[in-house]
């Protein structure tokens, strides 16, 4: 009961504090972005020249001589000096907190050996208080020699006195020593959770060190939750890292009341450099609907937008669920999570979530999967009658499409919200593990779009990294990260960098119901602006990755300048 007040307190402050992004009055424009070339994303007028900003809002778009007419004596102006100028970048997918706890945490996904991520940690370890938890930094095994998974014996070596438990980079498998395992008891006659595995010793049965999707909660619902500084700490992080790459708005996917909270207070302090769309666990559906919270709660800079839920794991724990058996692991095709595994709880949940006007965005990788949502998806909106189609279901990450169901999406108006650079990081592997048939329609960017689907870009920071500009580097070229792949890992999925830039900006904004106020640079609409050091649209698309932000505007701020 006393955390259910906490929220409702929290979500009163939401909806009555005064806006982050405030305009001022006066008819002259607060500042000007001249001499550029304009990317406004709107159809009606595609390039220009010039941008005024008045406040937060858009004021003109044009030719810079018709747009230094609204100059006056405090307006600021910028020469762009011939820079290409996009719409802010929409990431459709991220965990913002999470990533601003990886700008902070010790550099484990560069390391190259179960070896070495032991040292690591220790290192790490030998900076800390004895007992402290060690939770963050991200690892990744496909980049070891032979692949084989961590041992929490390796790790007990460098880290006896610290309880560990630490993510593999897709966020859904982790290794623990035997210090933490221990405090959890998790031990060789603990059972396999529903959605997850214990990865045991073939000799002994004993825990082996691994734990796959739900199996990390055994361990992880003992580790002290960040405190309201360490929050904050992790956010003003993440908020920089943000608007140094022209991020100006994000969906924040899981977000707990927690996080809201520290959201609203960075907003009340006018620290919020970022608009953010947040989509709580679906577990806290009954607590939105017993609030009375819709969809859309909250306002431009912060907004309660839907709920997150979970259909399977992920390609790299091989625990994305599939029709058919894994290659590499013939034994399994992949582990349902929890809302799919429970028996109908996830349709249950997605009409309680229709009815109280919540967007639904579910995790589906796997083809079983990804058909499994799309189905529940179908039959919401059929029980839902005329006008829910509004609703917007969204299929997160959607990387390995059954090819049956590539037109379902247009057809019943989901949107696909994925992630491009996975494709650069999976595709050195993904065929080992499904084969190259399944692989056809891995991250269909060209099929969606063909088939009149929605498409939302995103990084799913801190899994892949945030930069939209990295995204659509592997969007266009489709280049993998070891350099095998020069001419592109599946090519004919190939998009535009103009497609891509559209799925980073107004195909995020409709994700999120922002389609008339985001995503383009239009008269009316939030000035959210990122200057670029090139022309995206004119650069080689292998040098994509090269261009940089020089100059990121949110709600009319400037809040970063680079070199």
């Amino acid at each position: 009961m006393c955390a259910l007040l906490a929220l409702t307190l929290l979500l009163l402050a939401l909806l009555g504090a005064p806006a982050a992004f405030a305009s001022p009055r006066g008819a002259e424009a607060t500042l000007l972005l001249v001499n550029g070339k304009v990317w406004t994303g709107n159809t009606g007028q595609p390039e220009a020249e010039a941008v005024a900003v008045l406040g937060d809002r858009v004021l003109a778009v044009g030719p810079a001589e018709d747009v230094r007419r609204l100059q006056g004596e405090g307006t600021r102006v910028v020469d762009l000096k011939g820079r290409r100028v996009v719409s802010g970048f929409i990431d459709g997918h991220l965990h913002f907190l999470g990533g601003g706890d990886e700008l902070l945490a010790p550099d484990l996904r560069s390391a190259r050996s179960e070896e070495d991520l032991a040292a690591r940690l220790g290192e790490a370890a030998r900076r800390l208080p004895r007992g402290t938890w060690i939770t963050s930094g991200a690892w990744d095994h496909e980049s070891w020699p032979g692949t084989r998974l961590p041992r929490r014996e390796a790790l007990d070596r460098q880290t006896p006195d610290h309880p560990v438990l630490v993510s593999r980079l897709d966020g859904h498998m982790a290794v623990a020593n035997s210090l933490a395992l221990r405090i959890a008891g998790v031990t060789r006659e603990t059972p396999d959770p529903p959605g997850g595995e214990i990865v045991r010793d073939p000799a002994t049965g004993e825990p082996a060190g691994v734990l796959k999707d739900a199996a990390m909660d055994l361990v992880s619902r003992h580790v002290p939750p960040w405190d309201a500084r360490a929050r904050r700490e992790r956010a003003l992080a993440a908020l920089r890292h943000a608007a140094s790459l022209g991020v100006t708005c994000v969906h924040d996917m899981g977000t707990t009341a927690e996080a809201l909270a520290t959201y609203q207070d960075l907003r009340r302090r006018g620290e919020l450099t970022v608009r953010l769309r947040a989509y709580a666990p679906l577990s806290s559906l009954e607590r939105w609907r017993e609030l009375g919270i819709e969809g859309g709660f909250g306002d431009d800079a912060l907004r309660v937008s839907g709920l997150k839920g979970f259909a399977d794991g992920s390609l790299g724990s091989s625990t994305a669920l599939f029709f058919e058996p894994y290659l590499d692991s013939p034994g399994t095709s992949g582990l349902p999570q929890i809302d799919l595994a429970s028996g109908g709880e996830l349709e249950r949940k997605a009409r309680a979530a229709a009815e109280a006007r919540l967007q639904l965005a579910v995790h589906g990788i796997g083809d079983r999967a990804i058909r499994s949502v799309l189905d529940v998806f179908e039959r919401t909106l059929a029980a839902a009658g005329p006008g829910a189609g509004a609703l917007r279901g969204r299929v997160e990450h959607a990387q390995h499409i059954h090819p049956q169901d590539l037109p379902r999406f247009a057809k019943l108006g989901v949107v696909a919200s994925m992630q491009p650079y996975q494709a650069a990081d999976d595709g050195r592997w993904a065929e080992k593990r499904i084969g190259k048939a399944r692989c056809d329609t891995t991250y269909a960017f060209r099929d969606l779009l063909e088939s009149g689907a929605r498409l939302a870009f995103g990084s799913d920071w801190p899994v892949a990294p945030l930069s939209p500009l990295l995204g659509i580097h592997a969007a266009v070229t489709r280049r993998t990260l070891d350099g095998k792949n020069p001419g592109g890992w599946v090519p004919r999925q190939k998009i535009s960098v103009e497609e891509a830039l559209r799925a980073y900006t107004s195909g995020a904004a409709y994700a999120a119901f922002d389609e008339e106020r985001l995503g383009a640079i239009r008269p009316g609409w939030l000035a959210d602006i990122a200057v670029l050091s090139e022309d995206l649209l004119a650069v080689a698309s292998e040098r994509i990755d090269e261009v940089k932000v020089v100059l990121t505007v949110a709600g009319g701020r400037v809040v970063f300048e680079g070199p």
